[in-house]
């Protein structure tokens, strides 16, 4: 049992639901675009100009948008979409816009618990204002003693928060469900960290963390309270 550590925690899919909205947005959108038989092409054709468009643009509901609007594009041999077909992309991502967000099963307990004897943190990538409204609209935000929201988590912004709040790696520790974004960088930054799987992690978000014995596995977020 670790005491008196400085857990750093992401927010979606690791404190909230996220990507599964983002995936009941994409088979809406491969229903409206793609026959049956295509529909696996077709969704290799969008992930791979989120993946560019991500890159370039980073992250949040806007480039999702224009990643659709690109994809469908694409799939009609670079036709410019129509004004019906935009705004029929508009109506697939109204749900996007809701003010309610979904807390993982066991989260608001787990935090109330763990912030009584850690210094919690919260650190999370996208747009600002999409990720400040759902930090504020999680209900949760006040166990943080700091939130954190960046554009991407490489290495070194895991070394700038460290150095910025004065953080002991060896007490420090990363928590999170996306391999690419939570816990490689973390580890290549020096700190601990927390892989806790979600089954609808972001297919960009995947990656082979290989043999890590200093990564902490867990099956659900309640099992923090095991460790900590």
């Amino acid at each position: 049992m670790h005491t008196d550590q400085t857990l750093i925690f992401d927010a979606d899919d690791t404190l909230w639901e996220n990507n599964v909205l983002f995936e009941r947005v994409i088979d809406g959108f491969l229903d409206w675009v793609a026959a049956p038989a295509d529909r696996d092409r077709a969704r290799a054709v969008l992930d791979e100009i989120e993946a560019a468009n991500s890159a370039a643009l980073g992250y949040g509901a806007a480039v999702f948008r224009q990643s659709l609007a690109d994809c469908l594009r694409r799939l009609n041999g670079d036709r410019t979409p129509t004004p019906a077909e935009e705004a029929r992309i508009d109506g697939l991502l109204t749900p996007l816009s809701s003010r309610e967000i979904e807390l993982i099963p066991g989260v608001a307990d787990t935090l109330a618990d763990l912030a009584g004897r850690h210094h919690l943190l919260l650190l999370t990538k996208g747009d600002l204002d999409e990720q400040q409204r759902k930090v504020t609209a999680s209900t949760i935000d006040h166990h943080f003693r700091g939130v954190h929201i960046v554009a991407e988590k490489s290495a070194d912004t895991y070394r700038r928060l460290g150095a910025e709040l004065g953080l002991d790696p060896d007490r420090t520790w990363m928590i999170g469900n996306s391999p690419k974004s939570d816990i490689a960088p973390a580890r290549r930054a020096g700190l601990r960290t927390v892989f806790i799987p979600h089954q609808h992690t972001w297919v960009l978000e995947h990656q082979d963390l290989g043999p890590d014995e200093a990564t902490l596995q867990l099956a659900a977020f309640p099992e923090l309270l095991r460790h900590f």
